[in-house]
């Protein structure tokens, strides 16, 4: 498996509009995105703490497939608006559960 984790800082005043936006756009472009396993919006449980966008991929070439595909451009747009976020890479060395 594939992970990619997004860290996103929001100003605490944006958050509910954040959240709402954010969940929004994973409903509408991620379902079918072949290769794609899970996704999940976490909330920071300390003040000034990032969201964590979370995604899971059978593969790196299906996250690959999805960074150019049309639901990667539906959900991300032209520009992210000035967010700035923080991108980290993963593939699972281990695993329990499902």
């Amino acid at each position: 498996m594939y992970t990619v984790m997004n860290r996103i800082p929001v100003p605490a005043a944006g958050a509910a509009a954040f959240e709402e936006r954010f969940a929004r756009s994973m409903r509408e472009t991620l379902p079918g995105v072949p290769g794609l396993v899970a996704a999940r919006l976490l909330r920071p449980q300390h003040e000034g703490g990032a969201y964590a966008a979370v995604m899971d991929f059978t593969s790196r070439d299906a996250f690959m497939a999805w960074m150019d595909s049309p639901a990667f451009r539906a959900a991300h747009g032209p520009t992210t608006g000035g967010m700035q976020s923080d991108v980290e890479t993963y593939e699972t060395v281990a695993s329990v559960g499902a």
